[in-house]
């Protein structure tokens, strides 16, 4: 199935520590681009997270906002490290005993980097608890994307049906239509055919044939609407050959309403294009 470059997914994650909550949201866009909101403690994990999203992720503006909280309890809660406290006592009880003089000074122990540590200081467990709570939401967020591609392809599956009720319109419209012209045509050359080389009229009658028939362009608009099917049902990153098809579609619209010479092929070359603008719109949204 298709995936939507438009998704939300918003996960909250609740531990000792406190609270934590990630928020992913996108919009279409021509490549990836990933915009990261994180507290500053945790500006370490950003390459994770670029790389997570580039191994999921092809196209879309991603925009990844982390709301973190800690407990009361944890907020001001000190730790001690006792091994190195316990070095540093040793220590410096050598270095009194060897001096043979001075005191040891426990505060002065206690500011020593590393022996008294705040809950905030200590990130690694809330590190990995934060990276476990991404995944799941990157996960609710690819399949919001998938929700909405799969809405996306039952609306462009419908459009395409739509392209080939505008084909077949045109395809039992233009016998009419060519043999009206060609009436036309003759009673207009029977009128001065005596100013007119037999040979040339022929030759006229040819090439207004070719200018007004539409089969080519028919048989290509419906090639088109099978490959579009058939880009459809392979799924995945699919969004730049879709818009490619539309260029085609495009293309060949234009032509029809070039040549069309009747009401009836006017007013299918002109719901055609509307058609393709509409599956465009949609396929702007394409991954």
């Amino acid at each position: 199935m298709i995936q939507s470059m438009t998704a939300y997914a918003r996960i909250e994650h609740k531990a000792d520590w406190g609270t934590a909550s990630w928020e992913i949201r996108s919009v279409n866009q021509r490549y990836l681009e990933t915009y990261l909101r994180l507290p500053e403690q945790f500006r370490s994990l950003e390459p994770v997270l670029r790389d997570r999203l580039r191994k999921r992720l092809n196209r879309g503006k991603i925009e990844v906002n982390l709301r973190f909280e800690l407990a009361d309890s944890t907020q001001n809660e000190l730790q001690m490290n006792q091994a190195l406290a316990k070095q540093l006592v040793n220590a410096a009880n050598w270095l009194k005993q060897e001096a043979g003089q001075g005191e040891v000074n426990l505060v002065d122990i206690l500011r020593w980097p590393g022996v008294m540590m705040s809950s905030e200081q200590d990130m690694d467990v809330v590190g990995t608890d934060l990276l476990t709570a991404f995944d799941q939401a990157l996960d609710q967020f690819i399949a919001a994307r998938g929700r909405e591609g799969e809405a996306i392809n039952t609306m462009l599956t419908t459009r395409l049906d739509q392209v080939m009720e505008q084909v077949a319109i045109v395809r039992k419209h233009m016998p009419t239509v060519m043999q009206w012209q060609r009436d036309k045509l003759t009673n207009r050359l029977a009128e001065i055919k005596g100013e007119l080389d037999p040979a040339r009229i022929e030759q006229e009658m040819v090439l207004l044939a070719q200018k007004m028939d539409v089969a080519e362009e028919m048989d290509r608009l419906e090639a088109h609407v099978v490959e579009t099917g058939r880009i459809l049902a392979k799924g995945g990153s699919q969004g730049r050959r879709l818009d490619f098809m539309m260029q085609e579609f495009n293309r060949e619209s234009n032509t029809l309403a070039s040549k069309s010479i009747s009401g009836e092929v006017t007013a299918a070359a002109v719901e055609l294009k509307v058609i393709i603008e509409q599956m465009r719109e949609q396929i702007q949204n394409v991954e």
